[in-house]
C-alpha cells in the first residue's frame, strides 16, 4: 500500500473524540484565492444540515488547503464525516465556479486530539495558519476561518 491509501491505515472514528483533519485541492491549486469561490466554499463546509451531529470546532479555507478540528457525533465516523463535506462544498462550487474543474483531491490527514489544551492548541495552530503563510498581518484580517470559542 501507498499514498492514498495509506492514509485510512488503522483509522478509528469515535464519538465525542476531536480530530485535527487536512485535506488539500487537487494538485495543491490555489482555487481560493479567487474570493467568491473561497466565500462559497465556506458557506457549504459551514452549512448547518452537515453538522446536525458532529461539530466543527474550528477551521481555516487556505487557498489550496483546508484544515479543521471536528468533534465527532455519536452516530458519525469521521471519514463519512469528511465525505459529506467535501462533497457539498465541491458540488457548491462546481454550481457556482463550472470553470474550478475537480476541487478535492481523494482522501484526507487526520489526527486524535486528546481533549482540552491539545484541542486550543490546535485551534490555534489553524487559526494562525494564514499568518505563517504571509496570507495576513493578523488573524481579523483574514476572512476564511471561525472557531467556537469566539
Amino acid at each position: 500500500m501507498s499514498g492514498y491509501s495509506e492514509l485510512g491505515k488503522g483509522r478509528f472514528s469515535m464519538p465525542g473524540q476531536a480530530y485535527l483533519v487536512t485535506f488539500t485541492t487537487v494538485d495543491r491549486r490555489r482555487l481560493f484565492d479567487q474570493s467568491d469561490r473561497a466565500s462559497d466554499a465556506c458557506r457549504a463546509i459551514t452549512a448547518a444540515r452537515l453538522w446536525y451531529r458532529s461539530r466543527l470546532l474550528c477551521w481555516v479555507l487556505m487557498p489550496d488547503h483546508w484544515h479543521g478540528v471536528i468533534e465527532l457525533g455519536t452516530m458519525d465516523d469521521l471519514s463519512t464525516t469528511v465525505q459529506r463535506l467535501k462533497s457539498n462544498s465541491a458540488r457548491m462550487i462546481r454550481r457556482h465556479h463550472p470553470d474550478a474543474g475537480s476541487i478535492w483531491e481523494k482522501g484526507f490527514h487526520d489526527r486524535s486530539l486528546r481533549n482540552g489544551p491539545a484541542v486550543l492548541a490546535a485551534a490555534r495552530y489553524i487559526v494562525a495558519n494564514p499568518l505563517r503563510a504571509g496570507l495576513a498581518r493578523s488573524v481579523g484580517q483574514y476572512p476564511w476561518w471561525d472557531a467556537v470559542w469566539l
